[in-house]
Order: structure tokens, then sequence, then C-alpha cells
């Protein structure tokens, strides 16, 4: 396994700013692709067997994912008179852009790690083997903004993480604003 996942070279974050982008990136088998890219570089044939689901669509969803600027082939090699390709993220972290795109449209906000990570989570939960926390503060804008940039390294010191052992760990990050009650001002 690689030190350092994965084994190719990938820019630290990448902003989708277009809806197509955001849409790409939306689909569960699409995102399930991007996350075992994190651990190395893969064939269509690779991908296939690990998502147990035929060559064909998992070969039109990496179509769609590199269309759109998430997936690359990063390096190909020959066997038996056809070129192998395999493909690799474009960025460790993808996230949506803040403004709306280029052209003025509104980018789709459907778009939910939240909603993937209780799927994922919810046998975790009933194994009672699920780790979380939520907590809830009253601060700026400009407070939550910093707070994020260091989640985001902590992220990054995830995907970095070496792969290792025979279970694989999800990962669900977030600050977001909420309706929460809090305590009126003190006297």
């Amino acid at each position: 396994m690689a030190d350092n996942p994965p084994d190719y070279q990938l820019a630290d974050r990448l902003a989708l700013s277009t809806p197509a982008q955001v849409k790409a990136i939306g689909h569960p088998l699409r995102t399930t692709i991007l996350q075992l890219l994190h651990e190395r570089a893969a064939t269509v044939t690779e991908l296939a067997e690990a998502v147990d689901r035929p060559k064909s669509t998992v070969a039109h969803h990496v179509d769609v994912l590199a269309r759109n600027g998430l997936l690359k082939v990063v390096r190909t090699r020959k066997v038996r008179a056809i070129e192998e390709r395999f493909y690799g993220r474009t960025a460790r972290m993808f996230h949506v852009a803040a403004e709306s795109s280029p052209a003025g449209e509104e980018l789709p906000r459907d778009f939910n790690d939240f909603e993937v990570a209780a799927r994922e989570s919810a046998k975790a939960f009933e194994q009672g083997k699920l780790w979380g926390f939520i907590r809830h503060a009253r601060i700026s804008e400009d407070q939550a903004a910093q707070f994020w940039e260091r989640m985001a390294e902590l992220v990054d010191e995830f995907d970095r993480m070496p792969r290792s052992g025979e279970t694989m760990y999800g990962f669900a990050i977030g600050v977001y604003p909420t309706d929460h009650p809090t305590l009126p001002p003190a006297e």
C-alpha cells in the first residue's frame, strides 16, 4: 500500500462551480468511485469489481466524472494490444463554490454528504460502533469559517492516512447554521 495515498499526484482542492459538476458528484455510485480513488488509481475493471456493478455502468459514471473535471487518466499500460487506463481524482477535496456558476445559473442544492453519512452509518449505529458528537455554539460567521478551515485540515489528514487494516471507516464533519435555541443575553 502507498504510504501517502493515493499513488498519483492531485490538487489539494477543487471548487465545483458548475451545476453539471455538482450534479456529477451527487450520485451515490460516483461518490463511491471518488472515495475508492482516494486509495490509489484504478481501472474501470477494478472499480466495477469493487462496487459489484457491470463494467459498462461503471464506465458511464467514470466518463461523467471525467467530463466534469473530477477524474483524469493518471497512467496507462498496454495489456495485449489494448491500452488500459488508470483513473484518479483531480483533487483530494471537492467543495461547492459559494457563488453561483459563471453563467449565472444557480448551483443545485441537492448534494448532501450527511445524507450519505447517515445511510452508511446506520449499520454501525445498530452495532454500537458509531462514534460521533454534535455540539452547538453561538459564534460569528468569521469564527465558523476559521473553524471550518481547521476541520478541512483534519479531513486532509484523514485522506492522507496510510491504508491498512480490514475495515473501511467513514468520516463526516460539518458546520452549519441552525435554529437551535439560544439563551437571551445575560443581564
